[in-house]
């Protein structure tokens, strides 16, 4: 219930359902009854976050407990934060409209490097030090998840934990020991060393690290109870483990407006640049009946007329034509839309498509990656030009009219006939649509060519490699315009300097905690914003701290070098990732996980299980 201080707000700002709560499925409890409150932060807007399903879980995981109650905070947009800082009024959860700063524990999802200044947005509009080191009571712990902390080196001091991994079980392992130190009257630092004990909790103040003078790092040495390597969790079992059955329905419109329904995590693939295909391994399935079964509950539940399969890769599911069969047996008839993104062109059978024509036809996204199969090779992708060809040779016959191409720019070996092949591509599907004797009478093709510049992150073979520059990522998106011909084709992009900035966050160190707040006072925050990015505020902070952001970005590190990360356990072997770069420089691939296990060792994080096997 909102105070009449913080309802006076809603009406000079737009969107105020975003700081509202009381949407269907929220869940309110009496806070004298439970022992452990947990704000759950997403930092950014209320639109965004609420599309992400790792929150959805992790609400309703800890609502189901008695002794707990987890609220939801977003970023407030900048009239919101405006307001609240006039008013004085500090930043609160939604379900309670308390102020965060009195929650046991504050937990943000760190889903992209360029979301760092609104944490600490977050935490100073909250009323609470930035550092670690000045947060010295119990309460609230300030702990980090999601897949940036698979190198949280650049926000380390900050936070007072991390959670590398999956946050099913050690969220509420967490949760217990919390409560019996609080019960307790333990100190924070008390409480910190016990939690350290527990596998898949980092706790960033217990390691100390030194450099060279060249600014590679010497040594991370752990103390107290840490370990000398943290080792991600994982979930082993997804048939049995937490899946909500019903999601908060927001009274405005989101970025993924729809039900989600998880199919499987991990990836058999093994493309080179995909961060994501690494530190999800070892691969494994839900099954199609559970899938089913969740998927329906959730719809009934929340009034949502489209379900979502939910993977790196979808179209690898092994029982997905069981399963589209199952989800079509009830949705159809409800006018439920039955969507599936993530699809790949080498498995994207007629029997799929056949399925496909009973719902709603919306474009086709398939991502080739590379305009060259001698890039495609590089960077493993395994797609051939001719199994783009005939995937898209099938949309058309069954009716579709467009599709959409992911490409990346400036990956390691690119050269501009690699380029200019991605407007041959495109070109190429767009003279095949034409060729179909079947397509759609008065209907015209279109094609996008959506462009990501390669960001070099950590636990992937490119590791090791330098970031293409932002004059030559401007100079291949000249050539790559210049080389589309027809109006039937659309090229996007993303910004060249948030690409940088992102780059060297991804790969950083704990020197650039002093940037990140630098930047942060200078008026950094919304970063992954065209409209608020500030790219020579964030140059002045690199230059205050006497720090050349190159150094992380522009230059190839040694396999011999210390990596920020690699204290750090994802499963893949780092031996297995060198292997992968020396095979990339000769254009060699490796086979998918199912043709061929390549011993990368996620394995071992499951008892040695992998469902690829």
């Amino acid at each position: 219930m909102l105070s009449k201080q913080q309802e006076a707000l809603l009406s000079k700002v737009q969107k105020p359902a975003r700081y509202t709560g009381g949407e269907l499925n929220s869940v309110v409890k009496d806070k004298e009854k439970v022992k452990f409150r947990y704000a759950f932060c997403f930092p950014d807007t209320y639109e965004i976050g609420m599309s992400h399903l790792g929150m959805k879980i992790l609400y309703g995981l800890v609502n189901a407990r008695e002794d707990a109650w987890c609220e939801r905070v977003f970023a407030p947009g900048t009239d919101m934060e405006e307001e609240m800082r006039k008013a004085g009024v500090p930043l609160f959860a939604l379900e309670s409209s308390d102020p965060i700063k009195d929650f046991d524990m504050i937990a943000f999802t760190l889903q992209y490097e360029l979301c760092y200044t609104n944490v600490l947005n977050m935490l100073d509009l909250a009323g609470l030090p930035l550092r670690s080191k000045d947060r010295t009571d119990l309460m609230p712990i300030v702990v980090g998840g999601g897949p940036c902390v698979c190198n949280p080196e650049p926000i380390a001091d900050f936070f007072d934990i991390f959670l590398p991994g999956e946050g099913e079980e050690v969220t509420n392992e967490l949760i217990d020991l919390f409560i019996e130190h609080k019960e307790k009257g333990s100190t924070k630092l008390e409480f910190l060393r016990e939690a350290a004990k527990i596998e898949g909790v980092y706790v960033p103040a217990f390691y100390d690290v030194t450099y060279h003078e060249d600014g590679t790092i010497e040594a991370v040495t752990p103390k107290e109870t840490a370990p000398a390597k943290v080792k991600k969790r994982i979930i082993s079992d997804l048939d049995s483990t937490y899946y909500p059955d019903k999601f908060v329905v927001p009274f405005i419109e989101i970025v993924h407006d729809r039900s989600v329904a998880e199919v499987f995590r991990g990836c058999i693939r093994g493309c080179r640049f995909c961060q994501a295909g690494f530190i999800y391994r070892p691969i494994r399935e839900k099954s199609a009946a559970v899938i089913d079964k969740q998927a329906k509950s959730l719809c009934d539940t929340s009034g949502y007329d489209e379900i979502s399969l939910c993977s790196l890769s979808t179209s690898d599911y092994t029982q997905l034509e069981d399963l589209v069969k199952k989800l079509f047996s009830w949705a159809l008839p409800q006018k439920i839309n039955v969507a599936l993104p993530s699809l790949r062109v080498d498995n994207f059978s007629e029997e799929l498509m056949e399925e496909l024509k009973k719902v709603r036809k919306s474009g086709l996204t398939f991502a080739p990656e590379a305009g060259t199969q001698r890039l495609r090779d590089v960077i493993n992708k395994n797609v051939t030009e001719e199994e783009v060809m005939n995937t898209c040779a099938q949309a058309f016959k069954g009716g579709w009219t467009s599709v959409k191409l992911y490409f990346m720019m400036g990956l390691p070996t690119e050269t501009m006939d690699d380029i200019v092949g991605m407007a041959d591509l495109a070109q190429k599907v767009v003279n095949l649509y034409y060729q179909n004797p079947d397509r759609p009478k008065g209907k015209a093709v279109s094609v996008s060519i959506s462009v990501a510049s390669f960001i070099p992150k950590p636990f992937t073979p490119f590791q090791w490699e330098p970031q293409d520059t932002m004059d030559n990522l401007v100079k291949k998106q000249k050539v790559l315009l210049e080389n589309v011909h027809t109006h039937k084709i659309q090229v996007s992009w993303h910004q060249s300097h948030t690409s940088f900035l992102e780059g060297v966050l991804a790969r950083g160190d704990r020197k650039l905690c002093d940037v990140m707040e630098s930047a942060y006072r200078k008026g950094c925050k919304f970063d992954s914003w065209d409209e608020h990015f500030c790219f020579e505020n964030w140059m002045a902070a690199f230059e205050e701290c006497g720090i050349d952001p190159t150094f992380y970005n522009n230059r190839k590190r040694e396999f011999s070098e210390i990596l920020p990360w690699d204290h750090l356990d994802y499963g893949v072997r780092k031996e297995f990732l060198m292997h992968e770069n020396e095979k990339a420089h000769r254009n060699e691939t490796t086979p998918h996980c199912r043709l061929k296990c390549s011993a990368c060792g996620a394995a071992k994080l499951n008892g040695g299980h992998c469902d690829a096997k």
